[in-house]
């Protein structure tokens, strides 16, 4: 599978953000190459890497497709790093990326899709519409987190590869949308196997989604 940068997006400005100090969402397209390392693209901010980036989530991607669809809704322009992401994509499959699935970006960069994105209240902040949270759930198009395996340089207009894909099939989009136990299972059988890495916050949702089945 194969498809390209659409946009390559790195911080334009810190903003204020209430209860946060501050945020760096304000993400806008750049047209040079950009080097992109353990924890993310040269030049960009992670405000808070707890929540927002660190090594697991160091590069946000969102699909063009999927603006597309919230620019229709909402009837306004979803241009490319509205969303936050790092790099917006054409015609690769974002939500049906598999946990631990590698892309190869340009000629060196290699991604690893490690979870789906969880919109906070930042995110509805940044874009001004209460319920925002709620109704970016439901569309079941959330983007995704990627640890850089390794390093490259990247810019729009690059060719995204898919060129490994594990076994276990629990995509970004599903475990977005259920975080169903049998899925929990494969993600942390797969994980005990080191066939993937999971992402520590991922692990611990699907250790809790055991747990409460088992009470159930």
């Amino acid at each position: 599978m194969t498809g390209l940068l659409a946009a390559v997006c790195r911080v334009h400005a810190l903003l204020p953000d209430r209860g946060n100090g501050v945020t760096g969402i304000d993400k806008r397209p750049v047209t040079t190459a950009v080097r992109v390392s353990k924890y993310g693209l040269f030049a960009d901010v992670q405000a808070s890497r707890e929540h927002h980036g660190g090594v697991d989530q160091a590069v946000y991607a969102y699909a063009e497709e999927d603006a597309a669809f919230f620019a229709r809704e909402l009837g306004r322009d979803v241009p490319p790093g509205l969303f936050g992401e790092n790099v917006t994509t054409r015609g690769v499959d974002v939500t049906g990326a598999v946990i631990g699935e590698r892309w190869r970006v340009g000629e060196q960069l290699l991604l690893e899709a490690t979870a789906p994105r969880t919109p906070c209240g930042t995110f509805e902040r940044r874009m001004g519409l209460t319920g925002w949270q709620d109704r970016f759930r439901e569309h079941g198009a959330p983007g995704a987190y990627f640890r850089v395996v390794r390093a490259g340089v990247i810019r729009q207009g690059d060719a995204i590869e898919v060129v490994e894909r594990p076994e276990h099939g629990i995509t970004i989009g599903g475990w977005f949308q259920r975080q169903d136990p049998d899925d929990a299972a494969a993600l942390l059988d797969a994980d005990a196997a080191g066939v993937v890495r999971l992402h520590e916050h991922l692990r611990e949702l699907a250790e809790r989604s055991l747990r409460i089945a088992a009470r159930a």
